[in-house]
């Protein structure tokens, strides 16, 4: 084995291990990659000019120049406004009480609220210690069995990493475009591009499978052990759900999903440019809800802003808005009219929404949690990418690819042998640190190999999605554990979880059986 090979497969180890040994991931794959290649260069095996066009790498290429990255600090900022809201709270009360009599009705209502929060915040940490908190102890007390109920919220909130919009399908597409571009280099057949856009598609049918999945599975068990799911019984002198109660709880996120998830699928706006009309849209449900509860005069407001946004929906596909057409008719004229009144009075309503925060106390954390978790992404970006230059400087990425062309099955045999190994890694490692460190590596040749690349990107979000349930470092095991009565023990956390780490590996399987439940949608959606 060439020196170079050594270097690249000593490198990547080293990395690895410095991971699972805890030290930050960012300054870890960095200083890996800068220590191996100062040492490939006093060896005379690493060429300088790779380390001397990094900077220009980060600030003209993947990185900085992204248009796709973009989208990452304004849906982080959609769903951080909208969990320090209290929209969750709403949910599952307002879900539990719909239920309530049904058999298993808690354990339908945790799953639903968890896919209603997963299309709208995505957060799995705030999703999980919410549902935690407040389902959990009720559970326990109508008698659900320990492993079942742990086991549904933990699942149920590692559903926003595979239902859109997800950060991990953002990641996701940036890496594997940069992957099925170098594929098609390759071959010659010229620059392929995965957009955001068709992840979400792509992502959508599965994740709304393992929503059925769960429910099943709940089902299932009510069937088969009904004494660990018993119908719930409301508290005497609960009064009944009224319908105004129903529409705003249920009703403002639905209107939110649809907003955002509707603009990317119907052409309307690309995910940039959605994930600022979520944002927008997460502002002023989250004011909308703490004015009403503060009684504050800035309700009406931020109503009249909701229905401008609604009225500038309607005028955009109903009438030919276009400023430089000078054969307007008097109609288009006066939609153009009405459309600039409401884009006055949902400035208005967004400048409504600030000041409601502000006066909340919730506006100045949420910037804050939104910079720092921003701040970490690109962080670890720009130390991977210091990563994979260097180790394709060490001719990496041809010595990954003749292993995965080497492996016995072809395709399918190099597609199975990485799904194993992300699958292992997900055990030790978190999802961004496989994404930036495997994906890279491992994407080009399975494109080679025939892998659609859409397809192949839902795959690989199904099995990171396992990363948050398999013990001992599944981060949704760690919420739950954080939030959890002191009765309920991690034995019973970690054999909750095992069915559901079984559903998503079905799904796995089957969307690697079924190419069309991933690449569908996207496919109807670019025509």
């Amino acid at each position: 084995m060439e020196l170079e090979a050594i270097l690249a497969i000593a490198m990547f180890v080293a990395a690895i291990g410095a991971l699972l040994a805890g030290y930050p991931v960012a300054l870890t794959l960095g200083g890996v990659a800068l220590i191996f290649a100062l040492v490939g260069i006093a060896l005379g095996v690493f060429p300088d000019s790779f380390l001397k066009a990094f900077p220009s790498r980060i600030e003209g290429g993947s990185i900085m120049q992204s248009q796709t990255l973009i989208a990452v600090p304004l849906f982080v900022l959609m769903g951080v406004i909208l969990e320090r809201s209290r929209v969750a709270e709403d949910l599952l009360t307002i879900a539990s009480r719909l239920l309530a009599g049904v058999r298993g009705g808690l354990g339908y209502a945790v799953i639903l609220v968890g896919t209603l929060l997963a299309a709208s915040t995505g957060i799995v940490g705030a999703t999980v210690i919410t549902m935690t908190l407040i389902a959990l102890p009720t559970m326990l007390r109508q008698g659900y069995d320990v492993r079942l109920a742990t086991g549904t919220i933990a699942a149920s909130g590692t559903l926003g990493q595979i239902i859109p919009p997800s950060i991990v399908l953002i990641l996701l597409a940036d890496a594997i475009s940069n992957a099925a571009s170098q594929a098609s280099l390759r071959t010659g057949a010229g620059s392929a591009v995965v957009s955001v856009g068709d992840l979400f598609a792509g992502a959508l049918i599965p994740g709304l499978i393992l929503v059925l999945f769960y429910l099943g599975w709940v089902a299932l068990t009510a069937l088969r052990r009904p004494d660990s799911c018993p119908p719930a019984v409301l508290e005497a002198g609960t009064a009944p759900l009224t319908a105004r109660e129903v529409a705003i709880g249920l009703g403002a996120p639905l209107i939110l999903i649809f907003a955002v998830l509707g603009s990317i699928l119907g052409g309307i706006a690309p995910p940039t440019e959605a994930a600022a009309i979520g944002a927008g849209g997460a502002l002023l449900l989250a004011g909308l809800r703490l004015a009403s509860s503060a009684r504050s005069r800035m309700a009406p407001v931020i109503l009249a802003g909701l229905a401008s946004l609604v009225l500038i929906l309607v005028l955009r596909n109903t009438l030919d808005l276009r400023v430089g057409d000078i054969s307007h008719s008097g109609l288009a004229a006066a939609g153009m009219a009405m459309t600039g009144l409401a884009c006055l009075a949902f400035a208005a309503s967004l400048v409504a929404g600030v000041l409601v925060l502000r006066k909340a106390a919730q506006l100045t954390p949420a910037l804050k949690s939104t910079a720092h978790i921003t701040s970490m992404v690109f962080l670890i970006l720009i130390g991977a990418s210091l990563f994979s230059l260097v180790f394709r400087g060490f001719d990496g990425d041809d010595l990954v690819a003749e292993v995965l062309h080497a492996v016995p099955g072809g395709k399918w045999g190099a597609l199975a042998m990485t799904l194993l190994v992300m699958f292992v890694l997900g055990f030790f490692l978190d999802f961004i640190e496989i994404v930036f460190v495997v994906v890279p590596l491992v994407a080009p040749p399975l494109i080679l190999l025939g892998c659609d690349p859409v397809w192949l990107a839902i795959l690989m979000a199904v099995n990171l999605q396992t990363s948050f349930l398999t013990p001992p470092f599944g981060f949704a095991l760690f919420y739950l554990r954080g939030a959890a009565p002191p009765e309920v023990s991690t034995l019973q956390i970690w054999r909750g979880a095992i069915p559901f780490i079984g559903l998503q590996l079905l799904l796995m399987v089957l969307v690697a059986a079924v190419p069309a439940l991933a690449t569908w949608l996207p496919a109807i959606a670019a025509n």
